[in-house]
């Protein structure tokens, strides 16, 4: 009997554990998604206002060991 109650308790505990872990996960690519989108809006802002630099991204010359 014991067993029997044992074995649901921990069926239903792993369970809640699925559940938390699926919503952490959906929760995560909301974020993500959410920071991309503000990422990509940002760019294109900045894109209309900038279009054309004279700066390198780059060094011209790598830095000496």
């Amino acid at each position: 009997m014991y067993d029997y109650e044992f074995h649901h308790l921990r069926s239903a505990d792993l369970i809640r554990r699925a559940e938390h872990e699926r919503l952490v996960r959906e929760a995560l690519r909301a974020r993500r998604a959410a920071r991309r989108e503000a990422t990509e809006r940002s760019a294109e802002g900045a894109a209309e206002k900038e279009a054309h630099t004279s700066r390198h991204r780059r060094h011209r010359h790598p830095r000496a060991a």
